[in-house]
């Protein structure tokens, strides 16, 4: 994240985009009145002509009241030109060596390394869930996940020990967050009229980086919470469940999935594994009873994409994209989400036992064990 001089303005990252046109598209935080023009300093190769583009500042109609929201700076890149920089800047004069410059991703074609890409968007007030931690991720590669990038603000001593040991794994990929160095940032995701500037961590801006950093690497990007996991009941995995899923929808690159609360203070005996204990976290095997539908709420959806399909994106739903979004229904998956309860006051009996997760046992527990015992343990 680095501040421009006005400091109202936050670049992420700068991609190539020629989906439609041939643009540069800066992923970045602005304030959404205060910020009223930009240009991009390209640099021509080979030699290092300079060309000034003004851009389109588009604001995210997602800032849920706050200041502060996630922005797309888009510049017309120069027609001979393919520049592998950029600089960003108030004005269409100056001086570009005192200007910070952003090398543009995206920039080759690639083929996909991956098929499932997991963003999880902003892990931060020291997160120290360990042991739910783990099991997502394994459940994660057990579901055919090969990578999880993680936007981290901070966590605890001990959680940093479990994601060095994902990094050195190759699964987890991250990208520092200190978005609290730059902007008073809020841990609700709508505006409180308490001063702060942007919601929930910056969690907006994270997930549409998260799209385009990986749009050229992986098949498919998986938006969720580190607490959720797409829980497929018809498949043994997610590869089997989209190439059923994109058959039934062709030309579909958004498919949502329906979030369900499944409370970590309604407990089962069942997997209560005494190595485990010591652990800091929940034990989702333990947690397989689900809170039933509201009659007036609406579930709220996570995302399976094609990131290619996706112009930008918001939470729970893609704000433009190319090609269309569905719905999946609840008997093709649901989002096992284990957290304190939102029907707190529901007696035991009018939950529904699901032990979906089950079916996974085997393998979770060991794999589950096999991190353990080369960190936590």
């Amino acid at each position: 994240i680095t501040a421009l001089k006005d400091n109202r303005t936050f670049i992420i990252s700068p991609y190539f985009d020629d989906r439609e046109s041939k643009v540069t598209r800066v992923i970045g935080i602005v304030h959404h009145e205060d910020v009223k023009q930009l240009y991009c300093w390209f640099c021509c190769p080979p030699d290092g002509k300079i060309y000034v583009s003004k851009a389109k500042i588009d604001v995210h109609s997602d800032r849920f009241g706050f200041p502060y929201g996630a922005a797309d700076i888009v510049c017309l890149e120069p027609e001979n030109c393919d520049p592998t920089h950029v600089s960003i800047h108030q004005s269409p004069r100056g001086n570009i060596d005192q200007l910070p410059r952003f090398e543009i991703k995206n920039r080759k074609a690639e083929t996909f390394s991956v098929d499932f890409t997991v963003c999880i968007s902003a892990m931060f007030g020291n997160y120290n869930n360990v042991l739910q931690f783990i099991q997502s991720m394994e459940m994660y590669k057990i579901l055919g996940v090969q990578k999880v990038v993680i936007y981290k603000n901070n966590c605890s001593h001990l959680m940093e020990e479990v994601l060095k040991f994902y990094v050195e794994e190759g699964t987890v990929e991250i990208i520092p967050w200190p978005i609290n160095s730059h902007l008073k940032v809020s841990s609700k995701w709508h505006f409180m009229q308490d001063g702060t500037h942007i919601g929930y961590y910056g969690q907006i801006t994270a997930l549409n980086d998260c799209i385009y950093r990986n749009m050229q690497r992986s098949k498919f990007v998986v938006l969720n919470d580190a607490d959720e996991i797409i829980l497929p009941l018809k498949h043994p995995d997610w590869k089997s469940m989209m190439s059923s899923l994109q058959e039934q929808n062709p030309g579909t690159g958004i498919f949502l999935f329906e979030n369900h609360i499944f409370p970590e203070t309604v407990s089962t005996h069942m997997f209560n594994i005494s190595s485990w204990n010591t652990v800091p976290g929940v034990n989702i095997l333990q947690h397989v009873h689900r809170e039933p539908d509201r009659k007036d709420v609406i579930n709220p959806k996570k995302m399976i994409i094609d990131p290619r399909k996706v112009i930008q994106t918001s939470v729970h739903s893609v704000l433009r994209a190319y090609g269309n979004s569905v719905n999946v229904p609840m008997d093709v998956a649901l989002i096992y989400h284990c957290r304190v309860p939102l029907q707190g006051n529901l007696p035991r009996e009018s939950l529904i036992r699901d032990t979906t997760l089950w079916r996974y046992n085997l393998s979770l527990v060991m794999n589950v064990n096999k991190v353990l015992y080369q960190t936590v343990l």
